[in-house]
């Protein structure tokens, strides 16, 4: 039996109840086989079963058919040498450093829809334990937990009504979560007990070609967002509209994907205009920015080193990293400082070896003082799709 065959089947074997989009998922997986793989052909008979969710309000809480996920104890890292794809971009095999790996990676490709209209896709590859890969899957959203033993998944085209708990060693789905609204992302809380999945009434990543260096962007679809709380498999539903394209602080982007605070109490939106975020507490009220919730931009990731001593800098080149007090201590050639791999290096995006422009790049670990530059991944070819990585703590 094949790997993608015995995988679907143990991941609709592994749901409570039937996807709506079962041919659909399975003929998707077979469009992503490798050229030359064996030709999948399944015949279905399935029996439809009905779970009624009962009257909703606009903040609801959704109980599902399945049961909740047991979530297992994050592991001791035992390993934190480097490991690294230095020849692919994106990478085949593992890449970590310190507490960080990259968990999982999309390539963005671009689709022609009708009357000048354009989408970007999503085609997302997730880190496979048993063999230290990544394996492509047919998740419209991939997102790891800290430990790298759980992911959540959103199924459908783009954006989907179901969120997956998926164990990352057996690739089977634990439980499905399913959901009145349409999501178009989720992200793990920091302690890897809940899923924040941000709702949509349409895919946000489209636009409009007006010519050859014009388009047009519409306005967000953002429409709520879910909590969803793991063990138990309950998502508490809550309205959210996008935020003003003129605010201070605003928003003019359609994805307007919400994110945690750094101790999981709030949660926040990107903002493009005042401060880098504007945060909420979990049912949707403002709330002040938590005193030394210090991110890297736009992310979940501190810039605090583990130790609490020193802080990264903006994009740049030179990058910068400086003490409490704000004296710069070292100066990086790169162009983005992303996570802390310890106390002394960090995991950037830059240029090492080969690479003789600094916008041909890829993942590097660079040191506080910027002296030892180490190639993580190969360097982005401008003639293919780009790709963009998730890291994830290790423990």
């Amino acid at each position: 039996m094949s790997r993608l065959l015995r995988d679907t089947l143990e991941e609709w074997a592994s749901e409570a109840r039937v996807p709506h989009d079962l041919a659909d998922r399975a003929l998707r997986r077979r469009a992503w086989l490798p050229i030359g793989a064996t030709v999948l052909a399944v015949g279905l008979a399935v029996a439809v079963a009905v779970f009624a969710f009962g009257l909703r309000g606009d903040n609801t809480t959704v109980r599902p058919a399945t049961d909740g996920v047991s979530v297992p104890v994050r592991p001791t890292v035992t390993s934190t040498d480097v490991r690294g794809d230095e020849e692919n971009a994106p990478p085949r095999k593992l890449v970590a450093a310190g507490n960080v790996a990259l968990s999982a990676y999309y390539v963005t490709k671009t689709e022609k829809l009708e009357d000048n209209w354009v989408r970007a896709r999503r085609v997302w590859s997730l880190y496979d334990p048993r063999d230290d890969t990544y394996e492509q899957t047919p998740w419209a959203w991939v997102d790891v937990a800290p430990g790298l033993q759980l992911a959540a998944v959103v199924g459908g085209d783009l954006i989907g009504k179901q969120v997956g708990i998926l164990d990352m060693n057996t690739r089977q789905v634990k439980a499905w979560i399913g959901l009145e609204h349409a999501v178009g992302s989720v992200v793990w809380s920091p302690d890897g007990t809940k899923v924040l999945a941000t709702a949509y009434s349409e895919y946000p990543d489209r636009w409009q070609v007006l010519g050859k260096d014009s388009r047009s962007m519409p306005e967000s679809t953002r429409i709520g967002y879910y909590v969803i709380d793991v063990a138990t498999g309950e998502a508490d539903y809550h309205e959210l509209g996008p935020m003003s394209r003129d605010g201070s602080p605003g928003n003019s982007n359609a994805r307007q994907d919400l994110g945690w605070s750094l101790d999981g109490s709030l949660l926040w939106q990107p903002s493009t205009t005042g401060t880098d975020k504007a945060f909420l507490d979990l049912d949707g009220e403002q709330r002040e920015a938590p005193a030394g919730d210090q991110y890297v931009y736009h992310t979940g990731r501190s810039k605090v080193s583990p130790d609490g001593k020193l802080v990264l800098g903006r994009d740049g080149l030179p990058t910068r990293i400086t003490d409490r007090s704000g004296e710069v201590v070292g100066k990086q050639k790169v162009l983005q400082l992303l996570a802390w791999a310890d106390n002394d290096n960090v995991v950037a995006l830059g240029c090492a070896g080969k690479c003789g422009n600094e916008f041909d790049n890829g993942l590097v670990l660079v040191s506080v003082d910027g002296s030892r530059v180490t190639r993580l991944t190969g360097s982005h070819d401008r003639n293919n799709d780009p790709w963009n990585w998730v890291l994830t703590p290790r423990n």
